[in-house]
């Protein structure tokens, strides 16, 4: 009776579900268990929890009451209800310049990561290309052997890129690692395709820009993800490139609030101790909105590419 209502509800496809359903019974194919299934739930359950704990964890300290912050008396529900800290972020000018600065790093980085791993990785997918082995050899040697720090810097100062955007956006447009994954994903395409179309006349700009571009969209998300999610937290580059406060990305200027050196109280009058308090008050809490903040752009950026970027991932790691 049940195979039948399923067969009414679905139709065609209740009556495909029903054929396998009477083919796992007939081949003796267990079903699975319920407390199999339950145990498994529980397990992701309490992965979840630990994984968006600590994320919790700092969205609660920016809201609840600062003297509680400052206490640390905050654990699984805030304490009271305070916004003021996110109107100080949200009328911080310098903040502000800092959000732009990262915006434009990463998406100039972005758009120039994914155009140099692909037109990097389709001559190296193709196998009538001579010395394919050589020049991939050849290309892979820089992932494993770097030049350093002293000699990047160097090479940026005789090229006139010390305090200059370019000193981040250059060396960040090209990755061995992501063309290497591109490569790999259009190695796997069929060559049918191709030779298909330089039979009606294609050529090569043609065949990877209508062919294999849309047909690369689950790689590309993979190397746009991680492209954004790089830039997006880099302050390192731009602590040694640029000194300029102004050219400063927003993790740079997160950095230099969470290491901000407190108040000595002991040095202080007893007229200035209560400003001070209210300040050290204001700053412990305005890290904890600054860190909420700042993640919040890449939260909200990766449900844009998880239809291709499991698919991506999966592909490369198959291919490599």
């Amino acid at each position: 009776c049940r195979l039948f209502a399923v067969v009414i509800r679905c139709g065609w496809k209740g009556e495909e579900i029903m054929t396998q359903i009477l083919a796992r019974k007939k081949h003796g194919i267990p079903n699975g268990s319920r407390l199999v299934d339950v145990l498994i739930v529980i397990a992701v359950a309490v992965i979840c929890l630990f994984t968006l704990y600590p994320m919790y964890y700092v969205f609660i300290m920016s809201i609840s009451k600062p003297q509680d912050v400052l206490a640390m008396n905050v654990s699984f529900w805030p304490t009271g209800f305070e916004l003021q800290a996110y109107k100080k972020i949200f009328t911080d000018s310098d903040m502000w310049r800092a959000y732009g600065n990262s915006i434009l790093y990463t998406v100039s980085t972005t758009v120039l990561v994914i155009i140099t791993s692909v037109m990097g990785a389709y001559p190296l997918s193709v196998p009538e290309l001579r010395g394919r082995k050589y020049v991939v050899a050849f290309v892979l040697l820089p992932m494993y052997f770097g030049g350093g720090l002293i000699p990047t810097f160097l090479l940026m100062s005789k090229l006139n890129l010390y305090n200059n955007i370019f000193a981040i956006i250059v060396p960040a447009s090209f990755n061995i690692w992501y063309i290497i994954l591109t490569r790999t994903y259009f190695t796997g395409l069929p060559r049918d395709i191709r030779e298909s179309a330089f039979i009606d006349g294609a050529s090569n700009f043609t065949v990877l820009r209508r062919i294999y571009l849309p047909l690369a969209k689950p790689i590309l998300a993979v190397v746009s993800i991680y492209s954004i999610v790089t830039m997006w937290n880099n302050w390192f580059a731009a602590q040694v490139y640029l000194p300029d406060k102004n050219l400063h990305p927003l993790q740079l200027y997160l950095k230099r609030v969470l290491v901000a050196q407190t108040v000595d109280l002991t040095k202080l009058n007893s007229a200035d101790i209560e400003n001070a308090m209210n300040q050290m008050l204001s700053a412990t809490q305005m890290q904890y909105a600054m860190i909420i903040f700042t993640t919040l752009p890449i939260i909200f950026t990766y449900p844009f590419f998880q239809k291709y970027f499991i698919k991506g991932v999966m592909l490369g790691s198959l291919k490599g």
